[in-house]
């Protein structure tokens, strides 16, 4: 006669139970999933790390550079501007017009992969409330070439054209929000990235571009470089009541970032000159 065992635990698994380590396997695969979601992802020192295309300008400047006071205002000498990116989405122009705004960039692309999804409504948008504007991307050199984020840029709204309205490209060259703060490049390799880009850039549009950048980021990761200086204009990101210390081979700013906390857009900015002067860097 047959034999009847009783069924053991090991036997209740074979047949459809969940042991100990199927369920571990199982928790384990749950947490690679959402760690592989966009935007979930975090860096060695558990900090979070935005999803690719989310960057804009300044982002890094508290988080390295700190900030302080604000600039005296009442500056005669000086234009009032603001940056914008999709952070802001649809942007009350008239608002910021009549706030005494008299330029603005907005952000076009970053890398070869992602163009600002509100770029029309921005850029559109301050030129037809009488601003003088002008488009930045946002560079990520461990993705591509300089010369190849060149040409995404000028082809998807970093162009320029002798309108008198329009300001030249400008280059944001800071720090990495996605991982290590000079991209993985050496210091060579960092300064020779950015001349790509900025050869392909003149290459295109006939104009040399601008150079957003905080000094502290420039000295770490290009080793202090001089030799844009006589060519590009200098934007500086410092929050603070003044730009501070510049970049080598630029004796004097051009725009200075000084505010991600400013009125109506958060990212306010000082022309280093009377409106007549940015006329005439939009004239070129």
């Amino acid at each position: 006669m047959p034999v009847h065992r009783p069924r053991t635990a090991r036997t209740r698994t074979a047949r459809g139970g969940h042991s100990a380590a199927g369920v571990l396997l199982a928790v384990l695969s749950a947490l690679a999933l959402l760690v592989a979601l966009p935007g979930a992802a975090r860096s060695a020192d558990g900090d979070d790390i935005p999803p690719r295309g989310s960057a804009r300008m300044g982002q890094g400047v508290i988080e390295h550079d700190g900030q302080g006071g604000r600039p005296s205002g009442g500056d005669a000498a000086q234009t009032e501007g603001v940056d914008v990116s999709s952070h802001q989405g649809n942007v009350n122009w008239s608002a910021l017009w009549n706030s005494g705004v008299r330029w603005a960039y907005v952000k076009a692309t970053e890398s070869t992969s992602y163009r600002n999804p509100y770029f029309a409504q921005q850029y559109n948008g301050s030129y037809n409330i009488g601003m003088i504007r002008g488009a930045y991307h946002f560079a990520t050199p461990d993705t591509s070439s300089g010369a190849a984020q060149a040409n995404y840029f000028v082809d998807n709204g970093g162009g320029w054209s002798r309108d008198g309205k329009t300001l030249p490209g400008a280059l944001d060259i800071e720090w990495n929000p996605y991982g290590a703060a000079c991209f993985g490049k050496s210091q060579s390799a960092m300064v020779s990235w950015i001349q790509d880009f900025l050869n392909t850039y003149r290459a295109r549009t006939g104009r040399d571009a601008v150079i957003y950048t905080a000094t502290t980021w420039w000295k770490q990761c290009t080793g202090n470089y001089g030799g844009f200086g006589a060519a590009h204009p200098l934007w500086i990101a410092r929050y603070n009541t003044s730009p501070g210390e510049l970049p080598a081979g630029w004796g004097f700013h051009t725009m200075w970032q000084y505010t991600s906390s400013g009125p109506i857009v958060g990212d306010h900015n000082k022309f280093n000159g009377a409106y007549d002067r940015v006329q005439a860097l939009a004239n070129g």
